[in-house]
């Protein structure tokens, strides 16, 4: 859409794009070259998605400046992929006019802070705040989604499957209900 004269489908793309990531609490984000697509809280703000993040925040692993990366948002109500887009990330400088604004739209999504009043300071102490700004036509949309599933093998964790029950359980279960009518 840079410099071409837009067209209705680049309206209606560009409409897309903003509507699912405003309505959206969480957005995947895979950096350039690969690497493990994370899940991000974020916010929609002056026609990009902000994001704040390290120091304390979500980790914003392979994020860089002037690096590209693929942002795929979920339908808020279904929770499966709605729309994919290629992103230009940009790395807000700590109190500029651009910065200024995309925390004050970050701080009203930030759940929980333990610093509510002062969490803009520690941001720009401790945290990169960056824009992930559309580029392009979405590469994920209603009505021309990939066939692949996208599944991803979990990441290592220490946790355990369930064991399966114990064999008398299903009896103790049976004669309660039994003894209830």
């Amino acid at each position: 859409m840079d410099g071409m004269t837009a067209t209705a489908d680049d309206f209606f793309d560009q409409a897309l794009v903003e509507e699912s990531a405003k309505k959206s609490g969480l957005l995947w984000v895979q950096p350039q070259g690969g690497g493990q697509s994370r899940p991000l809280w974020h916010a929609w703000h002056d026609g990009a998605v902000v994001v704040v993040g390290d120091g304390g925040e979500q980790p914003l692993h392979g994020l860089t400046a002037g690096a590209v990366a693929a942002v795929t948002v979920r339908s808020k109500d279904k929770w499966g992929r709605l729309v994919g887009w290629q992103a230009r990330v940009v790395a807000l400088e700590p109190r500029s006019e651009g910065w200024v604004g995309a925390v004050e739209e970050l701080k009203g999504k930030r759940l929980n802070a333990p610093d509510t009043d002062t969490i803009a300071d520690r941001w720009a102490r401790e945290c990169r705040v960056l824009r992930l700004e559309p580029v392009g036509a979405p590469t994920e949309q209603p009505g021309a989604m990939p066939d692949a599933s996208h599944a991803a093998e979990p990441m290592p964790s220490p946790a355990t499957t369930r064991q399966p029950i114990p064999a008398g359980l299903p009896k103790l279960v049976a004669g309660r209900l039994r003894r209830k009518r």
